[in-house]
């Protein structure tokens, strides 16, 4: 039996960022993590390079149950309170698109950083957690390794997406296990895949991809890069959209943002009536989509011979397609779990369960998922932080 003052489950993102705000302030920290070596997300992240925080992170880039709940922790542990200690380090670091900000090296830099700060900790990987109880105020942990004791338990496991990589629902479990509400977590960040009738129609457009595709479900918009898939959709537009979307939702999709493919058609026909129809589009769309809409709304032949009401159904099409989706790719190629422990039942200020004090839930875990570009990470940085000064 070891006594700790903080065991934290999950050495990931968050639990390491917890770790250090922890031992910064003198307790006796235990992390404990299933795999052979911590922090592997961050590692395969941003292609290897981590996309570690966004400029623009706020609570519009997060859903929850309680779009609010976010807040606290965010002000309090900024974008830029990362990127100081990012620069602290001295990890070159580069922005890109949107606000994204990825190192100019290697992924390990960031989890380098991390083990550093967090060095006064013990961390033993390749654990396996059996047992989590909590008798007169005090948490005990059973493992594969012995049992480990402390006043104050954090649990930083994330969710079910990357199963590959040993993710798991075990933070939901303990919540179950302490009389915790668990919003129904479902897969995010995830490509969505259709059924055989709608593949059939986008037959031949796997690697197809464009730039400024705008994609809507009921409010909620995106606008970004898409990517036809053999499946179904992906891009950054799609994964986007993924976090909000339920299965028998329809989405809207504007492969054209910006273009009346009404408009243009029609004018194409008063000033080009003998090209073809799929030539026509090849001017605003790739070849092979420009062709397969062309066919899918059999609006082939010249332009001069096609009415009004098949131009407005092939611009429908372009501008405003409507599909279904069968489902998703599901956990297995998931950058996040939506959904976790209700917020609920935790304090926005400290993480900590508002019903079994010294109980704490962070990161992925938690029921609140950020956009992609940097989101996540930063929540991961936000919530760990929260927790690691006052446990």
């Amino acid at each position: 039996m070891q006594d700790f003052d903080v065991i934290v489950i999950g050495g990931g993102a968050a639990g390491l960022m917890c770790a250090a705000g922890a031992t910064g302030r003198g307790r006796r920290v235990m992390v404990l993590d299933h795999a052979a070596k911590v922090a592997e997300k961050i590692r395969i992240s941003g292609g290897g390079r981590c996309n570690f925080t966004n400029l623009h992170a706020g609570p519009e880039n997060f859903l929850s149950d309680n779009p609010r709940f976010c807040i606290s922790a965010l002000k309090r542990y900024s974008p830029n309170d990362f990127i100081s200690l990012v620069d602290s380090h001295n990890i070159a670091w580069n922005e890109r698109d949107h606000g994204q900000l990825f190192c100019d090296g290697s992924a390990m830099q960031i989890i380098d950083m991390l083990l550093y700060e967090a060095r006064a900790a013990t961390i033993q990987t390749a654990t396996t957690v059996e047992k989590v109880a909590r008798n007169n105020d005090r948490f005990s942990v059973e493992t594969n390794h012995g049992l480990f004791n402390a006043d104050s338990l954090v649990i930083a496991t994330g969710g079910p997406s990357i199963p590959k990589m040993g993710a798991s629902g075990f933070g939901y479990d303990v919540a179950r296990q302490f009389g915790l509400n668990v919003i129904e977590p479902r897969p995010g960040l995830v490509p969505l895949t259709f059924g055989p009738e709608t593949l059939n129609a986008l037959d031949g457009l796997s690697g197809v991809s464009m730039d400024n595709v705008s994609v809507s479900l009921n409010k909620t918009r995106f606008s970004e890069s898409l990517l036809f898939t053999h499946r179904g959709l992906s891009g950054p537009v799609i994964l986007q959209i993924s976090s909000y979307w339920k299965p028998g939702d329809t989405i809207t999709i504007n492969l054209l943002t910006g273009t009346d493919v009404f408009v243009h058609l029609k004018q194409a026909r008063d000033d080009t009536p003998k090209k073809e129809v799929p030539t026509v589009l090849t001017g605003l769309l790739p070849k092979r989509l420009a062709n397969r809409l062309a066919d899918w709304t059999e609006c082939n032949g010249r332009i001069a011979e096609i009415g009004d009401k098949a131009l407005r159904q092939l611009s429908e099409h372009i501008n405003a397609w409507r599909v279904t989706p069968e489902g998703s790719e599901g956990y297995r190629t998931a950058e996040v779990t939506v959904g976790g422990v209700d917020t609920a039942e935790l304090s926005s200020k400290t993480m900590q369960v508002n019903s079994v004090p010294g109980l704490y839930f962070i990161g992925e875990a938690v029921d609140v998922t950020g956009h992609l570009g940097g989101f996540n990470f930063q929540w991961a940085w936000a919530s760990g932080h929260a927790a690691g000064q006052v446990v």
